[in-house]
């Protein structure tokens, strides 16, 4: 059984249909992306997911159970936490309150003292600016500040929209690592990546999204290889 599974997913705003009825599912420890042009549907896919856009069709199920109807503090408790676009930081927290807020509505200590711990091993420089205020970071640092907020949070599944936008290169390759690390930790992970190439070379799977539609899916390295997939999204 797949850990998430949405069919027919529909998000309309007013009168524009954003997503049309789009199906598809990330098994339990499998890394997906989604690709697609800019305006193609693919953050309205991951902020109704997270709960942030409410569907208008469709279903979403998340560990057996339908979600589609949850608020977003219901859905990060089930274990689904969303890295936004634009990374979307507390600029006037430290580093350390950023990290305090992912972890709100635990109470284990223990567990995120732990976790506290594997965040700041995932990202040194984290813990090297602990006391700084979020706003002052560079980009990059932002978005392992993002990643790791969210990872506070103990999610079973990972929703990453953009992770490498506005990134400097070195900044990107640093994040890119480290999405590859924590999947490699078993990790479920859907991506959202207007780099194309660095998406599906992370992934098992894509799906390709036009118009709020989904128009292709296959294995990460089938799209690679796919001429249209290449001239269209990789710029070969």
């Amino acid at each position: 059984m797949s850990l998430l599974e949405v069919q027919g997913l529909e998000v309309h705003y007013g009168g524009i249909r954003a997503l049309k009825g789009i199906d598809l599912a990330v098994a339990q420890g499998e890394v997906v992306c989604l690709i697609g042009a800019n305006g193609a549907g693919k953050t309205t896919t991951m902020r109704a997911l997270a709960g942030l856009l409410p569907a208008a069709a469709g279903t979403i199920h998340y560990a057996g159970s339908e979600v589609t109807g949850l608020p977003v503090h219901r859905r990060t408790r089930l274990g689904i936490s969303l890295v936004p676009e634009g990374r979307g930081v507390f600029p006037r927290l430290t580093v350390a309150e950023n990290l305090q807020m992912g972890a709100y509505f635990r109470t284990d200590m223990a567990g995120i003292a732990a976790d506290l711990a594997r965040v700041y091993g995932l990202f040194p420089r984290l813990e090297e600016r602990r006391a700084q205020t979020g706003g002052t970071l560079s980009g990059g640092e932002q978005q392992m500040l993002a990643i790791a907020r969210a990872l506070m949070s103990r999610p079973r599944l990972l929703l990453l929209d953009e992770p490498s936008m506005g990134l400097a290169p070195l900044a990107v390759q640093t994040i890119f690592a480290t999405i590859r690390l924590i999947a490699d930790q078993g990790m479920t992970l859907l991506l959202v990546e207007q780099n194309a190439r660095l998406a599906l070379e992370v992934s098992g799977r894509g799906y390709v999204l036009e118009g709020g539609l989904i128009v292709h899916q296959d294995a990460a390295a089938a799209l690679l290889a796919s001429p249209k997939v290449r001239a269209a999204y990789l710029g070969a």
